[in-house]
């Protein structure tokens, strides 16, 4: 599509603007920036009127799972080690169809869309294993929707008593019989199952990738983290996983390897430039020191994390120490929301409470960066997205500056992270196509994605059902576990002291 945005008071995040608003025009050609300027000419294509409206580049969901889709509002907050009990059924008659699939991803595209998210890492989980079917759904999902997306091949290959601390001593034999009834795969049938992935849906559509994913360094096998660090160097893929999300992953690293996680995926030559980490709460200075060497980038989480009770990421250290840090929504079941704004408003919140020298706090300008340009060096994609500049790809959003998250305006960048929700999100280009406009999705039917959902969901409800009934059962132990891990010599006092 040839467009011409007019007039916009623009966020460019550029070399030669960052943060500070400046008005222009915005030429698209095809998938790209033509050219960024004062009057430019109109070459005949479409013209978008902009003069009151904030033009930024897309935003970035560095990590998501959209396998969690139709649980949103269904959880009261627990932990994760007790919510996984029932947001995960160990159970093979429960895997959803492509169909299931299919639909479940129109619904976190449409939600990210509607709300300036331009490009997201979905981190999908499917149980026992994924197959390509599932796969091949989830990247036709994107597709159809118009969106920027990095798909994931979650992998766990230990079995799941085998990647918690003292689970021998806390969890019930009977409760291994339920979780281990599917095998997990060996490190050379996941890079089978990888390749084959990238040769059928890398670069898709000129806008979708495949990601290499291990589930966590306490979840898979030594030879398996190494393996796949050296697969997304040589297939050139984003390498993702969840690293030190609670405290039990904390103690899980000590008590199976005797050192941090994060160190332990040093000693094994698993850290990378492409990795993102997850989470990142319970890490030490010594590991933000190895993240910081092997240019590793974080996905921030924190509505999830407080959701969740994990605890607060030290994101001043990261900035400090220079690593990438992007922002995530994580999982419906555990945010209820696909809103980016949420999390940019809490992420520009949360900090300020365990850091007394005010001026160490985070910026709006330091969390829409890390929103939009961070988001895109997560997910390696730094030199073509995340920020406006000609020869990059048109992902590119305009907000209402009449709406009233913006009057009367100030500073921009604070209006984004304290005042917006994504209510004043009116257009949305991905790739060059205008899959936003005033306010209307161009590639979905909204209202029938909705009726679709709404039909499936009391089958998927007794499902879910049948499922928790087992989880709550087993709770018990789980609690007893994590609270014995809780009640290590660390202290409770360290979800504050991270929080610098």
């Amino acid at each position: 599509m040839d467009l011409l945005i007019k007039g916009a008071t623009t966020i460019a995040l550029d070399p030669e603007h960052g943060t500070q608003p400046f008005i222009c025009d915005i030429r698209v050609q095809g998938d790209r920036i033509a050219e960024i300027g004062s009057s430019l000419s109109d070459d005949g294509g479409r013209v978008i009127d902009a003069t009151r409206r904030l033009a930024i580049p897309g935003l970035v969901n560095s990590h998501f799972h959209s396998n969690q889709n139709f649980l949103r509002g269904r959880y009261p907050g627990r932990p994760l080690e007790s919510l996984m009990l029932y947001a995960y059924p160990f159970d093979p008659t429960l895997a959803p169809s492509p169909e299931l699939v299919y639909l479940r991803t129109l619904v976190v595209a449409l939600e990210s869309i509607k709300n300036g998210v331009t490009c997201l890492l979905d981190d999908c989980i499917e149980l026992p294993n994924q197959d390509h079917a599932q796969l091949e759904a989830l990247f036709r999902g994107y597709e159809d929707a118009g969106i920027r997306a990095n798909c994931s091949g979650h992998i766990i290959n230990k079995q799941f008593l085998d990647t918690l601390p003292y689970a021998r001593e806390f969890l019930p034999p009977d409760l291994a019989d339920i979780l281990h009834r599917a095998p997990p795969p060996t490190t050379e049938q996941y890079l089978q199952f990888a390749t084959e992935a990238v040769r059928r849906f890398h670069n898709r559509a000129g806008r979708l990738r495949y990601v290499v994913a291990p589930s966590g360094p306490q979840r898979c096998t030594d030879d398996l983290l190494a393996a796949v660090a050296e697969f997304a160097d040589s297939h050139d893929t984003a390498y993702h996983m969840h690293v030190l999300e609670t405290k039990v992953q904390m103690v899980t690293g000590r008590e199976l390897y005797g050192k941090s996680l994060v160190a332990h995926l040093h000693n094994i030559g698993a850290l990378s430039r492409r990795l993102t980490m997850a989470h990142a709460i319970w890490i030490t200075d010594d590991d933000i020191e190895l993240m910081a060497q092997a240019n590793c980038s974080v996905a921030h989480n924190p509505v999830c994390n407080l959701r969740i009770g994990s605890g607060i990421a030290p994101l001043r250290k990261l900035f400090d120490a220079g690593v990438n840090v992007g922002l995530g929504t994580d999982e419906i079941d555990c945010n209820d929301s696909g809103r980016i704004f949420d999390v940019m408003h809490l992420a520009g919140l949360i900090h300020t409470i365990s850091e007394p020298d005010y001026d160490r706090w985070p910026t709006a300008a330091e969390i829409v960066r890390a929103a939009a340009l961070g988001g895109a060096r997560t997910v390696c994609l730094e030199d073509q997205i995340g920020s406006l500049e000609v020869g990059k790809k048109a992902d590119i959003v305009l907000l209402n500056l009449d709406a009233w998250p913006f009057v009367p305006m100030n500073d921009p960048s604070v209006h984004l992270v304290y005042a917006e929700n994504g209510s004043s999100v009116t257009d949305v280009l991905v790739n060059g196509d205008l899959v936003l406009s005033d306010g209307k999705l161009t590639q979905l039917d909204e209202a029938q994605i909705m009726a679709e959902v709404r039909e499936r969901m009391p089958e998927l409800t007794a499902q879910r059902d049948r499922w928790e009934a087992i989880a709550r059962k087993y709770e018990p132990h789980m609690k007893a576990l994590y609270m014995h891990c809780m009640a290590q010599d660390t202290g409770l006092n360290r979800l504050q002291a991270n929080g610098s």
